[in-house]
């Protein structure tokens, strides 16, 4: 989901906006419209995965049990930052996931999680390397994701899950959750579907070349790289 460069990015409201009820809804358009493509491209699948947009002290969300095919505007669950429900229906029960992600990145604008099929499988295989979980195949995958640390399991719901996720997140902007999937933060929601679909894409590659010799980029290919949409 690529977003103008030169445009503004439309989860990042003017502050000085005289209308910033017109900024919101439009904020709440782009992340349903956002949450409909995750969806269509199989990026999730029943009611798995959420999508969250900071507005500066609080966060819209998808909400608990809805699928992200049906989502709509007005059915946005928000929350201030501490998690403190404001309205809309009850937020998706990883809200604290979300929320850790932003504490940990004060830069981010939008998480993305996602149970996509490859990545999910992915962090379910044993002897993964926890400091980076998949090999940089592309260029792409490099600079919109970056080195994607493990988290061990935990149970859904569980509060652990966030204080791991607060401390890695601090130096990645994705991470993958062992028997679980993808979460992904970025400047803006465009950024963060790019970074979500290329996870998806270099798990696929990953097992597209089980049993090959693989020629992954090196660690100085990637430094001479300028990440994108952080």
């Amino acid at each position: 989901m690529s977003t103008d460069p030169m445009s503004p990015d439309p989860t990042s409201p003017d502050p000085m906006s005289p209308d910033p009820m017109g900024e919101e809804d439009a904020i709440r358009h782009t992340l349903v419209a956002a949450a409909h493509a995750a969806f269509a491209r199989g990026l999730t699948h029943g009611s798995t995965g959420n999508i969250s947009v900071r507005v500066g002290d609080r966060v819209l969300m998808t909400p608990t049990g809805v699928s992200l095919g049906t989502v709509a505007p007005d059915h946005l669950s928000v929350v201030d930052l501490s998690g403190r429900h404001l309205g809309g229906p009850p937020p998706t029960k990883e809200s604290f996931l979300h929320l850790a992600m932003l504490r940990a990145r004060p830069g981010a604008g939008a998480i993305v999680h996602t149970h996509s099929t490859h990545a999910a499988a992915v962090s379910c295989l044993a002897d993964l390397d926890p400091a980076d979980a998949l090999p940089p195949y592309t260029a792409y995958y490099a600079m919109r994701v970056g080195t994607m640390p493990l988290i061990p399991y935990f149970p859904p719901g569980d509060r652990g899950l966030g204080d791991a996720a607060e401390q890695l997140a601090r130096d990645h902007r994705a991470l993958l959750l062992a028997n679980h999937g993808p979460i992904v933060a970025a400047a803006g929601i465009g950024a963060a579907m790019d970074a979500a679909e290329e996870i998806e894409e270099n798990a696929r590659l990953f097992f597209l070349l089980a049993g090959h010799r693989t020629r992954p980029l090196s660690p100085e290919q990637v430094a001479a790289l300028a990440p994108i949409g952080h």
